[in-house]
């Protein structure tokens, strides 16, 4: 018997799959819910619902921004506590026994076997999709991840509003930071709260990088995009940025 049952959701969702952008978006820690037989992970619906169970505010405004670009997204259905999918599988992080301060007892004592029946569930349809979507394109698409960050971890606050995650490419990031900045009202960091590498990361690497695709590694404050008004507005603003930045990119020689 698999992880899910046959009533339980997809791994994943995809809007607009004939969209004709050249951005690609994904989601890795869209979704928050935990497989029926996981039992919840010994956790409350209100710890799930904290940032360590998601990425709050990311899946809407993923939506709203693909509708305004006519893109092509794909949103993680799955809690990243059952599996980051922006992690690769053999880490530690990927199935956290502790996440911030909170302990995560139905991540415990984890044996090979429930890792592998997670990722064969979740982790590696999900990514085969990305690749499929990747690969169906005429034209080697641009790579967004999608991602939000709390504005508070450990105590410390973040006043970072959105930030600019890369690894070996970072030129796209850059063009995009500076045209935030230039906006006048934003504080925007570059790897910062975090920053992306072979290690710590899946989606940029494996995908993008390993690929040679132009890429952006977004993270916006959660705080901005709880409700769907913020996540309109921040919709909005990457709406009218990421073809000004990807034509900039051009301009200078891709």
């Amino acid at each position: 018997m698999g992880l899910l049952g046959d009533d339980e959701p997809p791994a994943f969702r995809v809007l607009n799959r004939d969209g004709a952008s050249p951005f690609l978006l994904t989601a890795d820690h869209a979704g928050r819910v935990i497989p029926r037989r996981l039992e919840y992970l010994g956790l409350g619906e209100a710890d799930i619902s904290r940032h360590i169970g998601w990425d709050i505010g990311i899946a809407g405004v993923t939506e709203k921004l693909a509708d305004a670009l006519g893109a092509t997204a794909i949103l993680q259905t799955y809690s990243r506590l059952v599996i980051d999918c922006n992690r690769q599988p053999h880490v530690a992080s990927a199935f956290p026994v502790i996440s911030e301060a909170t302990a995560i007892p139905g991540n415990k004592d984890l044996t090979e076997a429930d890792k592998a029946a997670r990722q064969a569930a979740i982790f590696d349809p999900y990514h085969a999709e990305i690749a499929r979507l990747i690969g169906a394109r005429r034209e080697p698409p641009i790579y967004v991840a999608m991602h939000s960050f709390t504005p508070v971890y450990l105590g410390a606050a973040r006043p970072m509003q959105v930030a600019l995650l890369y690894n070996r490419n970072p030129r796209l990031s850059h063009i995009l930071a500076g045209l935030l900045r230039a906006e006048g009202k934003y504080v925007v960091a570059e790897n910062e709260p975090y920053r992306v590498s072979d290690e710590t990361d899946y989606g940029v690497p494996v995908h993008a990088e390993a690929r040679g695709l132009d890429y952006l590694e977004i993270e916006i404050r959660q705080d901005l995009i709880v409700d769907e008004a913020g996540q309109a507005e921040w919709a909005g603003i990457l709406a009218r940025l990421l073809p000004l930045a990807a034509e900039t990119l051009g301009e200078a020689g891709g």
